[in-house]
């Protein structure tokens, strides 16, 4: 399952609907189950954005930029959590399950708009650092699908190529995890023995994510991960 993740996540995004809802199934709370998974991820992340490191060559410019809105954004969700506690995030969770369900169904549509744009520009709109903040405060409320959202936001706001904005989609959201992390800890009790299983898989998955969707049907893959969240959702739901 973890290595699974890390793969979906490394390729599309989107992986935590695959660890999330089988930490639930676990018989873990949601809001546990949710922080568990957001700590879980966070090897597979740095893998991921080792491999995207020759796409962030020249992008330090961007990133000096957008790493105050990430970070504030990832501490605004934290801040979310902690105020909400479980029953509001057990209410509002199956919503964003299927909201990020619909990220992930529309992001072949998107990404083949996306690439079309290949001319490049520097200008870092307000807009852009709001939208920036907003996307980091969803990666460490609940994160699912968070990889979609963001490289949107990126892709509207910054002119250049998808392989670049995707590497410097996969860095914020690594630095919204790393950031929210340690105050994640103080908001809900984290299930060690799952990070134990899932943090190691995580990272195999990370690494080696491309080779493996070489190998799968990107379509089959996505159509799973889609109807094991909208059940998941819908079980959360009627529960």
């Amino acid at each position: 399952m973890g290595v699974v993740a890390g793969a979906v996540n490394a390729v599309a995004g989107g992986g935590s609907l695959i660890s999330f809802p089988v930490l639930v199934a676990t018989g873990l709370p949601p809001l546990t189950a949710n922080v568990t998974n957001t700590v879980a991820q966070m090897p597979g992340y740095l893998s991921i954005v080792e491999g995207y490191r020759p796409d962030l060559s020249g992008q330090a410019p961007r990133i000096r930029a957008l790493l105050l809105p990430a970070v504030a954004g990832a501490l605004a969700g934290v801040g979310l959590l902690a105020l909400g506690g479980d029953d509001t995030f057990e209410a509002v969770v199956p919503w964003l399950i299927i909201g990020a369900c619909a990220l992930l169904a529309i992001q072949p549509r998107l990404k083949a708009a996306l690439q079309e744009r290949d001319e490049e520009a520097n200008g870092l709109s307000t807009p852009l650092l709001l939208g920036v903040a907003g996307g980091a405060a969803y990666a460490s409320y609940f994160g699912a699908a968070a990889g979609v959202l963001l490289l949107a936001i990126l892709a509207v706001g910054i002119s250049d190529r998808l392989q670049r904005l995707n590497a410097l989609n996969r860095f914020l959201v690594l630095i919204a995890n790393a950031v929210a992390v340690p105050a994640l800890l103080l908001v809900a009790p984290v299930d060690w023995p799952s990070v134990a299983v899932l943090a190691p898989a995580t990272l195999v998955g990370g690494a080696v994510g491309a080779r493996m969707a070489r190998r799968l049907s990107d379509r089959v893959l996505r159509v799973a991960v889609i109807v094991l969240g909208l059940g998941v959702a819908v079980w959360l739901l009627v529960r």
